[in-house]
């Protein structure tokens, strides 16, 4: 839902500073790319990985998270320059479809990665409330196998059925 979020501010707002804005195409990529991050961010920190507390300050990981992001949006930025500059494909839908659709795809993979690995990634050896990955170093002879949650994530289990 963050990314969903994210994306639809990005979009939204390059649209209409493109369009009814009349602004050029990379002004208005680098402003929706703003508001986008910073959706993302407030998404990711308060939803997603809210149960994982933060390793350094919120300003800090938002640095970081900035960072991981303006690198996705230079991914972005390169496919629409090379489509409206290089191509010459320039009307505002040609922008739309280079910067936020082909480029948006190709950025979120790595926006994925260096969040979930840079930002709000774990400890090695420590378990999340949901379960989730336990990082890296952990597993079967390493000597840091992940155990199971506890504390208010545990669920109870069910009496076995039958004999």
């Amino acid at each position: 839902m963050a990314g969903t979020a994210a994306y639809a501010a990005d979009l939204g707002l390059f649209v209409l500073l493109r369009g009814p804005g009349g602004l050029g195409p990379l002004t208005a990529k680098a402003l929706s790319f703003l508001a986008g991050c910073t959706v993302a961010y407030a998404g990711n920190a308060l939803g997603t990985y809210r149960r994982r507390p933060p390793a350094v300050s919120r300003a800090r990981q938002y640095g970081v998270f900035f960072a991981v992001n303006l690198a996705g949006a230079c991914i972005q930025l390169v496919c629409l320059a090379v489509s409206h500059y290089l191509l010459g494909f320039t009307r505002p839908r040609d922008d739309v479809v280079a910067g936020s659709g082909i480029g948006m795809a190709l950025a979120t993979v790595l926006r994925f990665w260096g969040t979930r690995t840079f930002v709000f990634g774990t400890e090695a050896g420590t378990v999340t409330a949901a379960g989730a990955d336990a990082g890296p170093g952990t597993g079967p002879g390493t000597g840091t196998e992940a155990g199971p949650v506890r504390g208010p994530a545990r669920r109870k289990r069910a009496p076995a059925a039958g004999g």
